[in-house]
């Protein structure tokens, strides 16, 4: 008979490498008297990828301490978000994720039969269901639904009402499902704040809520189904996973953003409790860690090298996704994918998305990123006297420092907690030993002395909200301008300030969807 585990014991291997956790005191009172209820959720959208053993790696922890563990297939989720999966394929979708998701399960290790699997479609569409949702939409304002989706919910110019009752739904799982928890990345935190506040106005309770921290891809970004560069994919061939971890972010000595040593710490070391390196002898052969944090330091100061890094990844890596490839290679599984997931070559377009720009080279206002944001903090540059430090709220998990010349116009306390309007997908540049993410615009007086104002967004608007020109709003940014390219200043050149202080781009003005972008007392102006 195995060692029982002690509450402590529980909740340590419950809680290991998450980021945060919103109910501890719940969390360590349900664990003294009975096993914990939790479950984890995944839309069914994008092909999963290797980013997927993250949850799954906490999903053998839960099982380890006894949790009841539930993994909801979140197939309306995947439709209700800009239509991410549509439906026609939804069904596919689903069978798909089933698939590859307990292929992953067993490659780990974990006994299918301990866990409860669930899609959405099975209780969403019920009377109680329905009825719950109707409920939530008369208690809850659009800003508060639009506010917990932000991270979540894939934000457009004309966002449809289905992304709005996203994060309703999320929340009212917690209560079908019956669950005392819910496990996710912390770009859901502001859907589980939303449901701590929404459930008990319900008459239901307030759940706990854990969070992984969010783990960066291959190029030092998070891993996303969307961006082929920065993940691998389950079912990638040895060869390709070679050429992707070859080309992954990995700089000697830096420990910082490094997706690598990422899925060492968060899939590899809680599932082996132990990680190998493997390199020649005359470098001094393998060696074994078996605490992370001495790997880490470790490749901190390069004792270990980024290429026995890589090699050894690799190796533990290709051993985790044999057994998926060996599933998914039967013509049943094959055709599975293939129809999950057609070839958008050959496949004509079932619904239609939004539009890109037609010639990656024209250059168009839409290919600039701009949306609005909140200054959260100002501090003058500590080496440039002209020059704030802001931090700003761009609609990501993390504020954006940006670095800008605004001392001699913009006084400090003018600038805290304003809404401004900010370029996003400009190459990071260091001024003045400060790395500035992201660039505020201003307008400009077109006489001397100059006077400078940053741009004003309409009343109401939200940090992340997308600033498009009239005419531009179907096409999407550049993921970022290159620099050689001179996208940004050849069509800065037509940036102005019209009679009545509207921002515009060759006479067309710049808006969000609640209205004009503008300036306060600037009037025949440029933008900078």
């Amino acid at each position: 008979m195995g060692h029982e585990l002690t509450a402590q014991e529980k909740y340590h291997l419950i809680t290991r490498n998450l980021q945060e956790v919103l109910g501890e005191d719940k969390l360590q009172a349900v664990l003294k008297e009975r096993e914990l209820k939790i479950y984890w959720g995944t839309a069914t959208t994008g092909k999963p990828h290797i980013a997927y053993f993250v949850p799954m790696s906490k999903v053998a922890d839960f099982l380890k301490a006894g949790c009841e563990v539930t993994i909801l297939f979140a197939d309306l989720h995947a439709y209700l978000d800009n239509m991410k999966a549509p439906w026609e394929l939804l069904e596919l979708r689903t069978q798909y994720y089933e698939n590859v998701i307990k292929a992953m399960l067993e490659s780990i290790g974990v006994p299918l039969e301990k866990l409860r699997f669930v899609r959405g479609t099975d209780y969403q569409l019920s009377k109680e269901y329905t009825l719950d949702v109707y409920r939530l939409s008369s208690v809850v304002t659009q800003h508060d639904a639009k506010k917990a989706g932000a991270e979540v919910v894939k934000q457009v110019e004309h966002p449809l009402l289905s992304g709005l009752l996203y994060p309703g739904l999320q929340a009212l799982d917690e209560e079908y499902l019956k669950v005392d928890a819910q496990f996710g990345g912390v770009d859901q935190r502001k859907i589980f704040t939303f449901a701590e506040k929404c459930l008990p106005s319900l008459g239901y309770a307030k759940r706990i809520h854990l969070m992984n921290p969010m783990v960066p891809g291959l190029t030092g970004s998070k891993m996303s189904s969307s961006e082929e560069e920065s993940k691998i994919d389950l079912l990638d061939r040895k060869e390709d996973v070679k050429k992707k971890l070859k080309k992954a972010f990995c700089e000697p000595g830096n420990v910082e953003n490094n997706g690598i040593l990422a899925f060492i710490k968060h899939v590899l070391f809680p599932l082996k409790s132990e990680f190998v390196i493997l390199r020649d002898e005359k470098w001094g052969g393998n060696k074994t860690y078996t605490d992370y944090g001495e790997l880490e330091k470790d490749f901190a100061e390069e004792i270990v090298h980024p290429g026995d890094l890589k090699n050894s990844v690799e190796v533990a890596l290709n051993k985790l996704l044999e057994p998926i490839r060996e599933k998914f290679n039967s013509p049943q599984m094959k055709k599975l994918a293939s129809s999950a997931y057609p070839d958008p070559s050959k496949a004509k377009a079932a619904i239609k998305g939004p539009v890109k720009n037609s010639d990656p080279e024209e250059v168009v206002p839409s290919r600039v990123d701009l949306r609005v944001g909140k200054v959260l903090s100002v501090e003058k540059h500590p080496d440039a006297d002209a020059l704030y430090v802001e931090k700003i709220d761009v609609g990501e998990p993390e504020p954006r420092t940006v670095v800008s010349g605004l001392v001699e116009f913009v006084p400090r306390e003018e600038l805290q907690d304003r809404l401004v309007v900010v370029v996003c997908n400009m190459k990071p540049q260091k001024m003045r030993g400060v790395e500035s993410q992201a660039m505020l615009l201003c307008a400009c007086s077109s006489r001397e002395p100059s006077q400078i104002e940053p741009l004003d967004p309409p009343a109401g608007s939200c940090p992340g909200e997308r600033v498009f020109v009239e005419g531009y709003e179907s096409g999407q940014p550049d993921e970022e301008l290159k620099p050689k390219k001179k996208v940004f200043e050849k069509l800065q050149a037509d940036f102005q300030i019209s009679k009545d202080r509207t921002a515009q781009w060759k006479g067309k003005n710049f808006m969000t969807q609640l209205g004009n972008v503008s300036c306060k007392t600037l009037t025949g102006g440029s933008i900078r």
